[in-house]
């Protein structure tokens, strides 16, 4: 069987309480950092935790703070301080080790109608030198699909920016609430760049990060997917609760099994 990278959802407020039993349970944890944590951030706790992470011998997955940021935002204010919190996101991933941070992009056609292509040239300003600090600290960077109704604008963006440190975060759950193209094609066309999977289930009524079972997703294009690629993303279990951590878990594994 191959071999693939598992981790589980912690937030930073939730790290002490948590980290040890996301380690326990043999995952990687991925640390969601909001973007005010960043103003008031407990060193001897980031030391804490790196050295934690370096004892087990794991890398971690980070992921950036999305609230209210957007790097492809017209208001050039707007992308100041999103440059601003996602390099400090990547000066904690750098101290962390990790070796994936998750990014949202911040773009959906009900903010930006017929402006998908001026989002996509600001965006594509915006990443390059973000890029050169990830590569500086051997970090690559994801971008999740969010409200996409199709790949093809964070398409678009990864193939525009062309770079081995920029990739694809597929979000399942996202897809189940705001995908028209059908799984199987839309993991087809980001598969040459797919770096990271998001996984959790819901009913396709609202973002429940369910663990994955209890839903009505359909995992099998994604198996089948999985089966046929020679590298293989890595997975972080978005659940909410160390119970649903550990039914996410045992689903996942007999998916991959």
């Amino acid at each position: 069987m191959k071999l693939i990278r598992l981790g589980g959802h912690i937030p930073w407020a939730q790290i002490n309480d948590y980290l040890e039993r996301v380690l326990d349970l043999g995952l990687a944890p991925e640390i969601a950092i909001k973007g005010p944590e960043f103003d008031t951030l407990d060193q001897e706790l980031l030391d804490h935790v790196a050295q934690k992470l370096a004892t087990a011998q794991v890398r971690p997955t980070l992921h950036a703070p999305f609230f209210d940021l957007n790097p492809g935002a017209l208001d050039p204010l707007i992308r100041q301080v999103t440059y601003q919190r996602l390099s400090q996101a990547l000066s904690a991933a750098a101290h962390l080790n990790a070796h994936l941070m998750v990014i949202h992009p911040g773009f959906d056609k009900w903010r930006y109608p017929n402006l998908d292509q001026a989002w996509l040239a600001l965006a594509k300003e915006f990443f390059p030198p973000l890029l050169e600090q990830a590569a500086a600290c051997d970090c690559r960077l994801a971008i999740e699909n969010i409200y996409e109704e199709t790949p093809a604008t964070l398409v678009q963006l990864v193939a525009g920016i062309d770079s081995q440190w920029f990739g694809h975060c597929f979000d399942i759950g996202h897809w189940q609430l705001f995908g028209k193209q059908p799984m199987a094609e839309w993991l087809e066309t980001i598969s040459p760049a797919l770096f990271h999977l998001h996984l959790h289930d819901n009913h396709g009524r609202a973002d429940e990060h369910l663990p994955v079972g209890d839903g009505t997703i359909d995992f099998t294009p994604l198996q089948y997917k999985l089966r046929k690629l020679s590298t293989l993303p890595s997975i972080t279990l978005e659940a909410h609760s160390e119970e649903h951590l550990k039914r996410s878990l045992h689903q996942v594994e007999e998916l991959l099994r």
